[in-house]
């Protein structure tokens, strides 16, 4: 009985210090290492994410930024890596993300020395948004799809104008705003020439006025007005189409639908062809801070 009892304690005290050797060796050969990140200064922290940004490393930069903010929440560094984070973010393509961290750092530092910056590229990222494959690849109208990104970024533009016109950055926004005005302007004639089509000709007319009324400066005035003729035109309103007419002609006197041959209807198969109708946006400043 007593050597039993022996047997048993000594068992357990061998399966016991199994049990620690394994621990042990475990924690000896099986440790990571430190992550160099918890280690740097706050200086050395946003010097790293800014290198990374600059050799074009956008991932490593967002990882970087997010653990200074992380361990650093206060302080000149920790508000300039949460504009650059934004900045990673937009150029990796992640337009929601880089959208809510530059809408965060707006109204936490309203008053930034960047702000306008800040301001800046909140437009930019909706000016930029990838397109669809369709879009990119068969060259699909971008003024057919969802404006709301579009006007987004027009009221962007126009905030940073507004509330910062002596910005570095001004000028290029007032060039981006005079494009994406063409835009919506194309959108609403899009929509008319569809209601047009289709006979709905006081569909037609309400969206050529609008293009009158909201975007006098685009360069589709002319198309809107000739809607607005042909659509009076078909609904008997013989007297508005003449007025029209006289305003088409005294200030677009070529607009070819004076000579019977606008618009010109195609088959939507044409969108499918590769190329068939690459949009002209034009090259503009993509500044960095």
């Amino acid at each position: 009985m007593r050597v039993s009892r022996q047997i048993r304690v000594l068992s357990r005290l061998v399966v016991l210090l199994l049990a620690l050797l394994l621990v042990t060796g475990c924690s000896l050969f099986g440790k990571d290492k430190a992550d160099p990140l918890e280690t740097l200064s706050v200086e050395q922290l946003y010097a790293k994410g800014k290198g990374y940004v600059d050799a074009g490393d956008y991932t490593a930069a967002d990882k970087v930024f997010s653990r200074l903010i992380a361990r650093f929440p206060f302080g000149d560094y920790t508000e300039q890596a949460q504009l650059d984070k934004a900045y990673a973010l937009y150029k990796m393509n992640k337009p929601d993300d880089a959208y809510s961290t530059i809408n965060r750092f707006i109204k936490t530092y309203p008053a930034q020395k960047h702000i306008d910056y800040a301001y800046y590229l909140r437009g930019l990222i909706n000016f930029d948004r990838e397109e669809g494959m369709l879009e990119r690849y068969a060259g699909l109208d971008m003024t057919q799809r969802d404006q709301a990104f579009v006007r987004q970024s027009f009221d962007d533009f126009a905030a940073l104008i507004k509330r910062h016109p002596e910005s570095a950055y001004a000028a290029d926004a007032k060039l981006r705003m005079i494009y994406l005005r063409d835009g919506m302007a194309k959108s609403e004639l899009n929509i008319a020439l569809f209601y047009l089509r289709q006979g709905a000709y006081v569909g037609a007319a309400n969206r050529a006025k609008a293009i009158i009324e909201t975007y006098d400066q685009s360069r589709y005035v002319a198309d809107a007005l000739a809607i607005l003729v042909l659509s009076y035109g078909n609904l008997g309103q013989e007297s508005l189409a003449a007025d029209t007419t006289r305003v088409l002609e005294l200030n677009f006197p070529n607009h070819p639908s004076l000579n019977g041959d606008w618009p010109q209807w195609r088959s939507n198969w044409w969108r499918l062809i590769p190329l068939s109708n690459r949009g002209t946006k034009p090259v503009l400043a993509d500044v960095e801070e």
